[in-house]
């Protein structure tokens, strides 16, 4: 598990899609839990796991950097895409991102894209970076993290994963609440499944032929309505583009900073 769809306490559910690969396979599945995408994706490369649900952002890096193999995507409302949420307490006077420069703001990982690299590109489109619009800036290692510390009041605003934020104000309406959406990113290809290179190619078509049909079992269908997920498709690397495009676009930004 490199990266969490739904919050913490959904965890119940990643472990009964552990149980429900393992027994459908008929093979011992060991579940592996990183919260710093950068170690999730070094195990990746060095064959440490063998199959991840991992971060959109980690997964473009993964992909370019060595061979991380895009399996399936999970649909969402019929989508294989998600957003960047800028929140802020219920009560901030905040309407817009602009309104937050000067304040103190929460990214969730250097390399998630919803909780760091989108609004990273919205600061660099206004010729902006983290540290120069911000007062202070935090990295809380979890979106539902974030989310609670922009409701305790702990930062002035944080950006959040829409597919959690999503199922906490199902789950926990109390929490967000406490909270309000300030901005909403473009949409962006989801967190995939990923599995190694190297895994045997009789292995990925046995998980992907598993997952692509779990919405026709009961339990399979209870497990991803547990999660907030329609089905599994097979996954697009093309849905990823766009997350290359700001990286690329926000790499140029920074070295012309930089030069300056």
């Amino acid at each position: 598990m490199g990266a969490l769809i739904t919050p913490k306490e959904g965890y119940y559910y990643y472990s009964r899609l552990k149980d429900y690969i393992a027994k459908e396979l008929q093979i011992p599945v060991n579940l592996v839990d990183r919260e710093n995408y950068a170690e999730m994706n070094r195990l990746i490369a060095e064959g440490g796991v063998d199959m991840a649900f991992v971060c959109a952002g980690p997964y473009v890096e993964g992909h370019d950097q060595f061979g991380m193999e895009l399996l399936a995507m999970p649909l969402v409302k019929g989508k294989p895409v998600y957003h960047s949420y800028i929140i802020v307490p219920k009560d901030s006077p905040a309407q817009k991102l602009d309104d937050l420069r000067g304040k103190t703001f929460a990214f969730t990982d250097p390399k998630s894209n919803s909780g760091k690299i989108v609004p990273s590109y919205l600061l660099a489109r206004r010729k902006e970076t983290p540290e120069s619009f911000f007062s202070k800036v935090s990295y809380s290692y979890g979106h539902d993290k974030s989310i609670m510390t922009v409701a305790e009041k702990l930062v002035d605003g944080a950006a959040v994963d829409s597919l959690i934020w999503e199922y906490s104000a199902q789950t926990k309406p109390d929490l967000t609440a406490k909270t309000r959406i300030i901005d909403v990113s473009e949409p962006y290809g989801i967190p995939p499944i990923v599995v190694r290179k190297d895994l045997p190619q009789a292995t990925k078509k046995r998980i992907l032929k598993l997952l692509l049909s779990m919405h026709e079992t009961p339990e399979g269908k209870m497990i991803l309505a547990g999660m907030m997920i329609d089905r599994f498709v097979p996954g697009d690397d093309a849905n990823y583009d766009s997350i290359r495009a700001i990286k690329k676009w926000i790499a140029g930004h920074n070295r012309v900073t930089h030069s300056q």
